[in-house]
């Protein structure tokens, strides 16, 4: 999450949501939507032989169209990709990387 902040701040353009999000997404005041998202996200990185036609559905329900649905998990899937490869070698982030 530090190290993504940056990001967020642009995304979110609100400190205080940040600050939530990074305290617990699941109780930061963030859109039905948005959750929908999180929610399918976290399910699919960390059971992702769990996940069905139901999570796509929940996404289509909250307001997502395919073509998000496939972003959304072409992204986590990268993630969880090169989150891997850094942890499976053993990397960590450079001090010279801003939070």
């Amino acid at each position: 999450m530090v190290h993504h902040r940056r990001g967020l701040r642009r995304l979110l353009r609100d400190d205080e949501l940040v600050a939530a999000v990074e305290h617990d997404w699941t109780t930061a005041p963030l859109s039905p939507k948005r959750t929908a998202m999180l929610r399918y996200a976290v399910k699919l990185t960390e059971t992702p032989a769990a996940t069905s036609d139901a999570d796509v559905d929940a996404l289509r329900k909250a307001g997502f169209s395919d073509r998000d649905i496939l972003d959304i998990t072409e992204v986590v899937g990268y993630y969880a990709y090169a989150n891997r490869i850094a942890d499976g070698l053993g990397l960590q982030t450079e001090d010279w990387i801003p939070d």
